[in-house]
């Protein structure tokens, strides 16, 4: 009988008490795994090189900073120890070798270095005492503002006396101040016979006018000038168009000067409001001066004509001097008495004075306490604050009765006008007109400032009517003038000119 259990089979009852070592059914029982081996499954599952920049602060983390500072050290201890070794420094460069080397090296200037290399002269150079003068020399001078023509030239070389005698014959052809700033003059200078006198002048050319060419030559008597005078076309340019969606960009756009719109549009002013009485569908016409020369220059000048169709109402504006002397005539009537009058030739101004400087109305005219004073008094004026030195405008034509130092007033100017007016400005800075000056309209007199009974800078501004104050803002300056005679007849042959001019003809 056999009695089993979990570690050995035994024999029950044998004598001998023999046993066996057990065994598994099939195959024998696998030894146990020694020491060593189980050290090196532990090693072979640790992480000797973990990232360093993760998980910092951990068991991991530390391993493996032990294992980086492990190899350094052992790669320092086990580093060899030699020395360097020295490369051959060459011998320094000298003499014909250094001067080789530092016409061919690439080194800075001022490190030594040359800009090449140059050869000696050979038996066939001749040295010279002084290089040899150009026979002539050409060169330009600019006439500045305010500038002598004598002046200009001589600082571009030419002698005192040729200077002197090219300005004397240029002065026969035209006026040396009518010259205007900006001109070129092209010169030619000879051969001198020493270096120490100048070079004589041998020709000179430059345009004095529109329409004239100047030149002054060196001949055997001398110098001598020569007139060259340019063709010249005075056909005005007239412009054309709708307004479209504005009048001031259709004319820049159908080619009118911007000057020129300008003037035209404060031309129609007078006789409309821009914004409300001038539509898409209305045509504008304007004329202005313009001289073509025969070189290919063109110069725009003034505006002549302002002309507005509206379909069943036609305006037609003409710059006439009241004299009598129409835009372009040299013999009189200049710009400051031109005037717009109709096709009729009546004139007609209508609106109130304006402000003769740019600020605002500070007190108005009326009963007022007085700022310094402190009690109820008139104001016989109006105060506009504008700042210390701005230009005051004569508010209307006049002629200067008072011009200086007036009690309360301080610097104090008063203007008589027409009809029975007068205007007077106080607290100025600085006066510009002096008694019996004539002004126009527009003019500056003088300058805002805070002179007598004043706390700040300001103008006082009064107007009387037959010696008595009245509101300047009450004031219209309405005017109507008609032409008659000989100036009648004059104007209409001017329009008649003015409107058989071409449209486009630049």
């Amino acid at each position: 009988m056999f009695l089993r259990n979990d570690h050995q089979l035994e024999f029950a009852g044998g004598a001998s008490g023999a046993s066996f070592a057990p065994r598994a059914f099939g195959r024998a029982a696998a030894p146990e795994p020694g020491a060593i081996d189980r050290a090196r499954h532990r090693a072979a599952a640790i992480d000797w090189v973990p990232d360093l920049g993760s998980d910092i602060g951990s068991r991991d983390w530390w391993r493996g900073l032990l294992t980086c500072t492990t190899l350094c050290a052992a790669t320092w201890m086990l580093a060899p120890s030699f020395r360097p070794l020295i490369g051959v420094v060459p011998a320094p460069l000298a003499g014909s070798e250094w001067d080789e080397a530092r016409a061919q090296g690439i080194a800075p200037l001022g490190l030594g270095a040359g800009t090449g290399r140059r050869m000696a002269a050979g038996d066939l150079v001749r040295p010279l005492a002084e290089a040899p003068e150009r026979p002539s020399v050409d060169l330009s001078a600019t006439l500045g503002d305010g500038d002598a023509f004598d002046r200009v030239l001589e600082r571009a070389g030419v002698g005192r006396t040729d200077a002197a005698v090219a300005a004397a014959l240029l002065s026969g052809a035209v006026p040396l101040s009518a010259i205007q700033p900006g001109t070129r003059i092209q010169l030619t200078l000879g051969r001198r016979p020493s270096r120490t006198m100048p070079r004589p002048l041998d020709r000179l050319a430059l345009r004095a006018r529109f329409d004239l060419n100047v030149s002054i030559d060196r001949s055997a008597g001398g110098l001598a000038m020569t007139r060259a005078p340019i063709a010249i076309d005075r056909t005005p340019l007239r412009v054309q168009g709708l307004v479209g969606g504005g009048l001031y960009r259709a004319a820049r756009a159908a080619g009118a000067p911007a000057k020129a719109v300008e003037a035209y549009l404060r031309a129609i002013a007078t006789r409309f409001s821009i914004g409300r009485d001038i539509g898409a569908d209305d045509r504008f016409d304007l004329i202005v001066e313009q001289d073509r020369a025969a070189t290919g220059e063109v110069r725009l000048g003034r505006l002549l004509f302002a002309g507005l169709d509206q379909g069943s109402r036609r305006t037609q504006l003409v710059r006439f001097a009241p004299e009598g002397a129409t835009v372009g005539d040299s013999t009189g009537g200049g710009a400051g008495n031109d005037q717009w009058f109709d096709a009729n030739g009546r004139f007609e101004r209508r609106g109130f004075m304006g402000l003769p400087v740019a600020g605002r109305i500070s007190s108005g005219f009326g009963f007022r306490a007085h700022p310094i004073l402190g009690f109820l008094r008139m104001h016989k004026g109006l105060d506009i604050a504008a700042p210390h030195g701005a230009p005051i405008h004569a508010a209307e034509a006049g002629v200067v009765r008072f011009a200086g130092r007036n009690a309360g007033y301080g610097n104090f100017i008063k203007l008589a006008h027409p009809s029975a007016l007068e205007s007077g400005y106080g607290h100025l800075s600085r006066i510009a007109v002096s008694p019996g000056d004539r002004v126009a309209r527009g003019q500056v007199i003088g300058y805002v400032g805070s002179t007598g009974m004043s706390t700040g800078p300001h103008l006082h501004w009064e107007v009387w009517r037959g010696g008595r104050p009245v509101n300047p803002r009450s004031i219209s300056f309405d005017q109507v003038t008609a032409l008659s005679g000989d100036k009648l007849r004059a104007f209409k042959a001017r329009v008649a000119a003015l409107l058989n001019v071409k449209a486009g003809g630049r």
